[in-house]
């Protein structure tokens, strides 16, 4: 009789001969029964080591990478991207030269080595922007390297690395990207006519994210109020600090000052706080605040959570924005960075445009939506003087928050940000 041995895979007994298992997908917490193929790593008749990359599966929460318990020979994948694989069901067909019954047939084996996820914790793993190519060997590059050749969409099995023992270096990928700037893009040339179109399966994050914001457009009755509002004494303010404190505090952008005025004023509106389950008509109001950072990440856009928003000060806030957006733009944010948020602040930084309208991230009924900061001639004492103003568009779930009170509540932010010093007092 097999026995499970200390490795995590059955061990031969008496009439077995060297031969193959089956890998099959483990349960990837949180009481998932099923996850996504989001981008195989191998393909069929790669020859593979332990704990190299296998495939990025998705789950409701979050992305992980699992990787190979054992090495030996790819001879069967489940499905291509996009496709939903069961929990417990076959996912990869390994020869290893290890097992087979003295009459020719294969021993399947459930493997659960730890190993075999190297998300541990749930965290998020870095999705390869470029095409899937069979992974012959695994390439050598540090971690830098490793984040550029995402943003870039280079896949890093493909370049012959110039450092030592084949290592691919930033000066590699700089190379690459030189030579791809050389010829002109099809899109740059004139007096060519073009054919052709591409079919772009939805697939792993985008797919994710489609879902959710059609949810919300579906569902949510939105809301959007936008006004004006003059930052010159908060941009004032901001310089000063980062001058005085910059070499000992983190810097202070814009978004650590919105988040404590936000946190000011739920305190007045606690309705905008909350969560609204229509299934079940039940409105739950947060004491905390969790605050939803949504971040443009290489995959797509994320809302990675800065929790307890209320207990943080000014630069407590800074650094707790620009933790979770690291890691979420890393790939590194655990799934509990990824969740529970009960209001969202966004901004899309210099590309912010004039107004927006910020669609809510459901089951939230309140999103604050920073436009960009432009100077502008503003009449004071009958003299025209230049100030720093932007817009705030915001959205809200009319089922829950009337437009009454949040025009209120936007009001109440632009005052707290029109005279910074009230925020700390």
């Amino acid at each position: 009789r097999d026995e499970p041995g200390p490795t995590g895979l059955v061990e031969s007994g008496e009439g077995f001969d060297m031969g193959a298992f089956t890998f099959k997908l483990p349960d990837l917490g949180e009481g998932t029964v099923e996850s996504e193929i989001v981008q195989w790593r191998v393909q069929p008749g790669d020859h593979i080591e332990a704990e190299q990359p296998l495939v990025d599966m998705m789950t409701d929460k979050a992305t992980v990478e699992i990787t190979s318990p054992v090495s030996g020979k790819v001879v069967k994948l489940a499905g291509q991207a996009g496709d939903m694989i069961a929990v417990g069901a076959e996912l990869v067909v390994f020869e290893t030269g290890e097992e087979t019954r003295s009459d020719g047939a294969r021993t399947d084996s459930m493997i659960l080595a730890p190993a075999a996820l190297t998300a541990a914790g749930g965290s998020v793993a870095a999705m390869p922007a470029g095409p899937v190519n069979a992974l012959s060997r695994k390439a050598q590059a540090s971690p830098a390297v490793r984040k550029r050749a995402r943003e870039t969409g280079v896949d890093l099995t493909t370049v012959k690395g110039s450092g030592p023992s084949g290592r691919v270096t930033r000066a590699d990928l700089e190379a690459i990207a030189l030579a791809g700037s050389a010829a002109p893009a099809a899109s740059e040339q004139t007096g060519v006519k073009r054919i052709g179109q591409h079919e772009i399966r939805l697939i792993g994050l985008r797919r994710k994210i489609a879902e959710q914001m059609t949810v919300a457009h579906r569902h949510i009755p939105h809301f959007t109020y936008v006004e004006e509002v003059d930052v010159t004494e908060l941009d004032a303010l901001r310089k000063h600090l980062n001058e005085i404190h910059g070499a000992t505090r983190p810097k202070l952008t814009f978004l650590p000052f919105f988040m404590r005025a936000i946190v000011r004023v739920l305190m007045n509106f606690p309705q905008c706080n909350a969560h609204f389950d229509d299934g079940k008509g039940i409105i739950t109001r947060f004491e905390a605040v969790h605050m939803g950072i949504a971040t443009q990440t290489a995959q797509g856009l994320m809302v990675p959570v800065v929790r307890h928003a209320e207990a943080l000060d000014l630069w407590q806030s800074a650094a707790g924005i620009a933790r979770v957006v690291d890691a979420a733009r890393a790939g590194k944010a655990a799934r509990e960075e990824l969740a529970g948020s009960t209001i969202t602040l966004t901004s899309l930084g210099a590309l912010g445009g004039i107004v927006s309208t910020p669609i809510i991230n459901h089951p939230e009924v309140a999103i604050i939506g920073v436009n960009k900061v432009q100077q502008r001639p503003v009449f004071q004492d009958r003299v025209v003087v230049p100030r720093l103003l932007m817009n705030l568009s915001s959205s809200f779930d009319h089922r829950v928050v009337d437009g009454h009170d949040a025009a209120r509540m936007i009001q109440a932010l632009k005052s707290l940000l029109e005279h910074p010093a009230t925020q700390f007092i």
